[in-house]
């Protein structure tokens, strides 16, 4: 059994979880319509559906909460959130939000325009609905290793560099206002991108006078990954991994709900000084005064606090290895699974577990959707069922390179016996996985982020 990395903290407050039985939990797939962000959490014994303001605050978080100053303009935690930020990325201007698609949302509605295009590795799925609600196209541009579960990469987030050249002739530099990398990359499996590919796609930004900005929800992660795999990096400290990644982008989106550990929160930083003037009269309007952006001050202190604490590399190699404990107890169980197992989550590689079902029949959202019924656990799709959308021009579906079903683990929140729960109810799923049906859409089929709020039934 692989060896599992003892969590770096202690446990004083716990909250009681319940199961249900196989009856209940058929009547509550029903009525939520096949759509397991219907279910009320209280019916969900260990929930996985995501990683996004769902994992525990530290004491230290805690008490910062109950120093916030909820003065409506720059009380004192702003500051602090302020100078925290700036000392992390290194950028000159900080716009708080609270989380992080309204982050996307205030920058795209300020400089796109219709047809303009937007250069990532993998958009996830707010980021590329916020593109296209703006009269945006987004477009994927991951390294060839990144489309496929069973190739081991250390680096499969990596933007394809030739790609992106390629991308900025065909379009011209007029129509890309930004080019942005995710780090570490959801939509692809949780991977990490290089220093060394970042500075390529620096270099190439340049070359071309084209701005460049992370999606850094899973800034931390990401850094902690090129200190264990990239060559140079082993003696240095996250930290500095950290900033020295931030030096070679102009700005940055990012949920606070994730590598911030909190359970809410978003920010824009950047160092473009008009930009900047524009977000912040915008924010005005839809967020708040821009030293809160729709924060109270005992949340903006909980992400600065948040923000360094995820920078430990005690914490970070328990939840990175937290994963890789998952990851390895399914592969041993033959669970087919995208290799390398990434940093906040494992992938199930839902069309290989469910070879005899059709991508236009979603296997991702049927393994979804019978692993809780099965167990009690809920997890998310990343595939066909999310991404698959119809070619405006042509009336074709366009489906995306894997269907996956994403365990994303919330910071510091479940135990090893936890996990070895779900690795025993996916290997006792996988030796009936013929049994199971496909999956249709019969209702908001069309909507850009449809599985939030679809309803399905199974295909007979």
């Amino acid at each position: 059994m692989p060896q599992y990395i003892p969590e770096p903290f202690r446990i004083k407050v716990v909250e009681p979880i319940k199961k249900t039985t196989r009856e209940e939990r058929a009547q509550i797939l029903k009525t939520a319509g096949y759509n397991v962000f219907n279910i009320p959490s209280e019916k969900v014994y260990i929930d996985l559906l995501t990683d996004s303001g769902t994992g525990a605050m530290s004491d230290n978080q805690w008490a910062g909460m109950h120093l916030g100053d909820e003065s409506y303009a720059h009380c004192r935690n702003w500051f602090h959130f302020e100078e925290t930020v700036k000392n992390i990325t290194g950028l000159k201007h900080v716009i708080p939000t609270h989380q992080g698609r309204v982050a996307e949302n205030l920058l795209f509605s300020t400089i796109l325009k219709e047809e303009m295009v937007v250069p990532n590795n993998n958009h996830f799925d707010t980021t590329r609905a916020n593109i296209l609600a703006n009269g945006g196209i987004p477009l994927d541009m991951v390294i060839e290793e990144g489309k496929d579960p069973d190739i081991y990469h250390p680096f499969k987030g990596n933007v394809n560099v030739e790609k992106l050249e390629d991308t900025i002739c065909k379009y011209g530099q007029a129509r890309i206002p930004l080019v942005m990398i995710t780090v570490t990359n959801n939509s692809g499996g949780g991977q990490p991108v290089s220093m060394e590919n970042i500075r390529s796609v620096r270099a190439l930004c340049d070359k071309y006078g084209i701005p460049l900005f992370f999606d850094a929800c899973r800034f931390a992660e990401n850094a902690y990954f090129i200190k264990m795999r990239e060559a140079g990096y082993k003696d240095k400290k996250v930290s500095e991994i950290v900033r020295e990644m931030f030096s070679h982008v102009d700005g940055c989106t990012m949920s606070a709900k994730k590598d911030a550990l909190v359970n809410i929160g978003g920010f824009i930083a950047l160092n473009d000084d008009s930009l900047t003037g524009r977000l912040k009269e915008k924010l005005i309007l839809i967020e708040g005064y821009f030293t809160y952006g729709g924060l109270a001050g005992r949340d903006l202190e909980a992400v600065a606090r948040g923000l360094v604490e995820a920078q430990d590399e005690d914490y970070l190699a328990y939840r990175i290895g937290q994963a890789k404990y998952l990851g390895d107890c399914l592969k041993d169980a033959g669970v087919p699974c995208l290799k390398p197992t990434g940093g906040h989550a494992v992938y199930v590689n839902a069309r290989k577990f469910l070879d005899h079902i059709p991508q236009s029949e979603f296997p991702g959202q049927s393994l979804v959707v019978n692993l809780y019924l099965h167990s009690g656990i809920r997890a998310t799709e990343i595939g066909s069922y999310m991404f698959a959308h119809k070619d405006p021009k042509t009336g074709e579906i366009n489906y995306p390179d894997m269907d996956l079903m994403r365990l994303a683990l919330p910071r510091r929140v479940y135990t090893g016996g936890h996990l070895d729960y779900v690795a025993e109810s996916l290997k006792e799923l996988y030796a009936i996985r013929h049994s199971m049906k496909g999956m249709r859409i019969v209702e908001n089929g069309e909507l850009a982020l449809r599985h939030f709020v679809a309803r399905l039934e199974f295909v007979e």
